[in-house]
């Protein structure tokens, strides 16, 4: 592609761009499309002979845009949102162009040193301590395999030579039934096995019971298993729920166990003075992960992975053939040698762009007005009789269901999101199917919380 067409077809992207995060509800939330429809529409084979841009874009238009769910959209209230905003779009797009790849310091050393000064920021942000060391991953899941990872090689440094097989095989992980998938699927893919990922019951409020903990693990080592690592949760998936940290960490420390905190969702509520009430503990993890691309409003995908034993990070992943040593002083950090990806894209540029155009300030005031709305949407169902609320509430996540039968309530969910104006995701609780309804997007205001009541109450008419 020549200049002058780039330039061309690049301005006619960015005026589309601009006219969709204009008025992302001109679009249903959810698509109304089939599975298969999107495959069935594209031809079997790819091209023989490139196409002209004009057909791509209009394509694109034709059949992949009307196939979308829209997370931009005001009115996605389903899991936890996410937001992508101009100038987070924009780094991106920059982003594209340098096309850094992060290995070495040498191969890009922007790249590197953006990245350790943006969480710097973001550490300072959230008040953990001023020594931990941070890392960008794509998600979650794989930030928490990551520490997985380390707990193993803190626990059994042998593994890291001669595999699982042996030694590792009774190291056992400890987390709440409320926590998320990823636990046990870190522990799978990391050859820890998912019968060996205890599930610790829960409390009323679906926070982790440190009393089972310590039931479970006073069994395991009487059985000659290893206690390997606890994983705690601040911000559950189905409820936000928050485990008792300090509580977990005194058991860590006796058991001589890896502390994970998974604040993935709710550890942007940090940046908060007022919710730090919640993270009371985290500052003694071994390692912690947060996810700027949900309440942070930053592009898709971009988690946060941070731990205070990076040096046990190192060990498990440090791994340098001939081609890839360099001799580039104390200062250069080879990012390669705390995680599983050699090639690391340029993902730090976008949240160094969110958080130099909005500030701290401005991304606190958003966290806070959705935390407002929810709690008011909250007291709303509290007071209407035909709706009950099945958990609390501690941040901007409202989990309530109709008085009514499993039925009733899933019914009701299908219908409030084939409105087209909001999208609401489900879990279950206690055995009955629930309401799980999260603000999280930069574009939603309390109009559109109010809506979403509005539509929720409108079609729990179930007497026809």
């Amino acid at each position: 592609m020549l200049p002058e067409e780039f330039r061309r077809f690049g301005h006619e992207v960015v005026d589309w761009i601009a006219g969709y995060l204009q008025h992302p509800e001109r679009y249903p939330v959810l698509p109304k499309v089939s599975p298969g429809d999107v495959i069935d529409a594209l031809p079997p084979q790819g091209p023989e002979n490139g196409e002209p841009m004009e057909q791509i874009l209009a394509d694109f238009q034709k059949l992949i845009v009307p196939a979308m769910t829209h997370w931009n959209h005001p009115g996605f209230m389903a899991y936890f949102a996410n937001t992508s905003p101009g100038p987070g779009i924009l780094g991106e797009m920059l982003a594209a162009a340098l096309n850094g790849n992060g290995m070495l310091w040498k191969t890009s050393p922007a790249v590197t040193e953006l990245e350790q000064v943006t969480l710097g920021w973001l550490r300072d942000w959230m008040g953990l301590p001023s020594d931990w060391f941070g890392m960008i991953h794509d998600t979650a899941s794989t930030s928490t395999m990551h520490a997985l990872i380390a707990a193993r090689e803190a626990a059994d440094p042998d593994v890291h030579s001669y595999g699982g097989w042996g030694t590792s095989k009774n190291l056992i992980v400890y987390t709440s039934e409320q926590s998320h998938s990823s636990v046990e699927k870190g522990a799978i893919a990391i050859g820890i096995g998912q019968e060996n990922v205890r599930r610790i019951p829960v409390d009323a409020e679906f926070r982790m019971r440190p009393d089972a903990l310590e039931q479970m693990l006073r069994r395991d080592c009487d059985e000659s298993r290893h206690p390997m690592c606890v994983v705690a949760t601040v911000g559950t998936t189905s409820t936000t729920s928050v485990d008792p940290v300090p509580a977990i960490a005194d058991i860590a420390k006796r058991y001589g166990m890896w502390l994970h905190v998974d604040a993935a969702y709710a550890g942007s509520a940090m940046i908060c003075p007022e919710f730090r009430w919640a993270f009371e503990g985290c500052d003694r993890a071994d390692s912690l992960v947060v996810n700027p691309h949900k309440w942070l409003f930053t592009p898709m995908d971009l988690s946060v992975f941070y731990t205070r034993r990076p040096d046990v990070l190192r060990r498990a992943f440090s791994l340098v053939p001939e081609y890839l040593r360099t001799d580039d002083g104390s200062r250069a950090a080879n990012m390669m040698d705390f995680g599983v990806p050699l090639g690391r894209r340029f993902r730090a540029l976008k949240l160094w762009f969110i958080f130099r155009y909005y500030g701290r300030e401005a991304l606190a005031d958003m966290i806070r007005k959705h935390v407002a709305w929810a709690q008011e949407l909250a007291a709303m169902i509290d007071a209407d009789p035909d709706f009950e609320r099945s958990a609390p509430t501690p941040f901007s996540a409202v989990c309530f269901r109709y008085r009514g039968s499993d039925e009733q309530n899933a019914l009701l969910l299908e219908r409030v999101n084939a409105s087209g104006e909001v999208f609401l995701s489900h879990t279950v609780l206690c055995g009955k199917t629930v309401l799980h309804l999260a603000i999280g997007n930069m574009a939603t205001t309390r109009a559109h919380v109010m809506r979403a009541w509005e539509l929720i109450r409108q079609h729990a008419d179930f007497s026809s």
